[in-house]
């Protein structure tokens, strides 16, 4: 296995100043990861036309290749057809960057006013619809499409894995996230067993979790679908079985790309730098 890093777990140190998205490339190369994922990009005011040729050199100079790239989207709050053209391009600036891989949001629930059935199964058609236009463009690109097991709605692993069916495409799978079960109350080993197969790359996330009958912690936590309170975690220091849910998903086939996501509450630099040791420490 290969180790990478999303983006995303610098966000702190881009929202104190510290760090642009172009900053996060040397520094993940530095620390040793084999590759980086893009997401919430902060480009200097820059679109993403203009900064994905400037990120793929960089990425390239400095020796790290590009994962994934993930962005966001909603097929139930926008009309698909539109979703679908704008999701077209974000494939296009996937291609310049030069990453294997583009996740999308499916959507973040049933928005207000929704008329109709407002269950998972019920629009699940829906969603797939999208989902299989934006594949079957990004395939001629060379480039899988993928949903994540995130956002509450489109979280559980019998609601994913449904949805993953429905697509039904070769070109269209998971970005597995071993934590991100938890925000829904669900045991991440039972889920990752589930889902694994169908993983084309593999988030490594880690949660403190308190139950929803706690005294409420305060500050750096949220709360699950089922009301605990979770927070970020390096990989290692939480509740999360990491080394288990990657020997299931090893068995299952997967041997590319890890990446590490961190959204703990310690200094970012340090949260990656631990969270890699432990990951190192795991598949080995």
């Amino acid at each position: 296995m290969l180790f990478g890093v999303s983006s995303y777990s610098f966000c702190q140190a881009v929202q104190q100043g510290r760090m642009t998205t172009f900053q996060i490339v040397d520094t993940a190369a530095r620390m040793g990861f084999d590759a980086i994922d893009f997401a919430v990009l902060q480009l200097d005011g820059k679109t993403i036309e203009e900064a994905a040729p400037l990120l793929a050199r960089q990425c390239r100079d400095a020796g790290i290749q590009v994962k994934n790239y993930a962005v966001g989207a909603d097929f139930l709050l926008h009309p698909v057809s539109q979703e679908v053209e704008r999701l077209k391009r974000e494939v296009d600036a996937a291609a310049v960057l030069g990453a294997k891989t583009l996740r999308h949001d499916a959507t973040s629930g049933i928005p207000k006013g929704f008329a109709g059935p407002r269950g998972f199964a019920d629009v699940v058609d829906r969603i797939a619809d999208g989902y299989r236009a934006v594949t079957e463009y990004a395939q001629a690109a060379g480039i899988r499409t993928m949903v994540e097991n995130h956002g509450f709605f489109c979280q559980d692993s019998d609601r994913v894995e449904l949805l993953l069916n429905r697509v039904d495409h070769p070109n269209f799978g998971l970005l597995l996230d071993i934590g991100n079960f938890l925000c829904v109350d669900e045991d991440p080993l039972k889920a990752v067993g589930r889902l694994a197969p169908y993983a084309f790359h593999v988030h490594a996330k880690d949660f403190h979790i308190k139950p929803a009958w706690a005294v409420d912690p305060g500050a750096g936590w949220f709360r699950s679908r089922g009301g605990a309170y979770l927070r970020g975690a390096i990989v290692g220091h939480g509740e999360v079985p990491v080394q288990a849910a990657l020997q299931l998903i090893r068995a299952a086939g997967y041997d590319d790309v890890v990446a590490l996501e961190f959204e703990g509450l310690e200094a970012c630099e340090q949260g990656v730098a631990l969270g890699l040791e432990n990951l190192r420490r795991f598949v080995a």
